[in-house]
C-alpha cells in the first residue's frame, strides 16, 4: 500500500465511521516500532506502521487508523483526546478501533548489555553496556570489590 492508498483510506474511514471528512495528510512512518500509529498534535497529520500492515494486515491498520482519527476528531473539537479521557475511550468504543495495537516480534530489540560485573563480598551481578573501571567503582549494595564476569 502507497501513502497514497492509505490517504484514500484514512479519508474514507474518517466519512464512514466519524461522518466527517479528514482534511489533514496521512503517511506511513517505517521508524515506527514499538506504535501502530501517531496523531501528531502540531500539523494535525497521522501516521501509520508499515510493519503492522505487513505483518498483521488491513484489518489491523483499519483499528489502528479508527484509534487515531479518534484522537484527530476529539483534538480538533476540543474534547478529550487523550488515552485516559472519558471522551477518547467512549468515542473509540463506538466505532471499534484498537485500544493497543498488536505486537511485532520481529521489531524487538535485542538486549546490547555486554559487560557482567559481579561483587566479591555479597554477590551481587551487575549488566553494563559499557566497561567501567573497577578500581574506581565499587558495589552498591555492600561497597565491596567488582569483578568482570563477562
Amino acid at each position: 500500500m502507497t501513502n497514497e492508498e492509505l490517504q484514500r483510506l484514512v479519508e474514507h474511514i474518517s466519512l464512514t465511521s466519524f461522518n466527517k471528512p479528514f482534511v489533514h495528510q496521512a503517511r506511513f512512518n517505517p521508524r515506527l516500532r514499538t506504535t501502530g500509529g501517531r496523531y501528531l498534535l502540531q500539523s494535525h497529520h497521522i501516521e501509520c506502521n508499515p510493519h503492522q500492515l505487513a505483518v498483521h494486515g488491513k484489518e489491523a491498520l483499519v483499528k489502528i487508523i479508527k484509534h487515531e482519527l479518534c484522537h484527530y476528531h476529539l483534538h480538533l473539537e476540543g474534547k478529550g483526546y487523550k488515552h485516559r479521557d472519558k471522551d477518547f475511550i467512549l468515542l473509540l468504543n463506538q466505532v471499534g478501533g484498537a485500544r493497543y495495537c498488536k505486537e511485532i516480534t520481529s521489531l524487538k530489540r535485542i538486549s546490547t548489555k555486554q559487560y557482567t560485573y559481579k561483587c566479591k563480598t555479597c554477590g551481587t551481578s551487575y549488566k553494563r553496556k559499557r566497561r567501567i573501571d573497577t578500581t574506581k567503582y565499587v558495589c552498591g549494595k555492600c561497597r565491596g570489590k567488582l569483578v568482570v564476569l563477562k
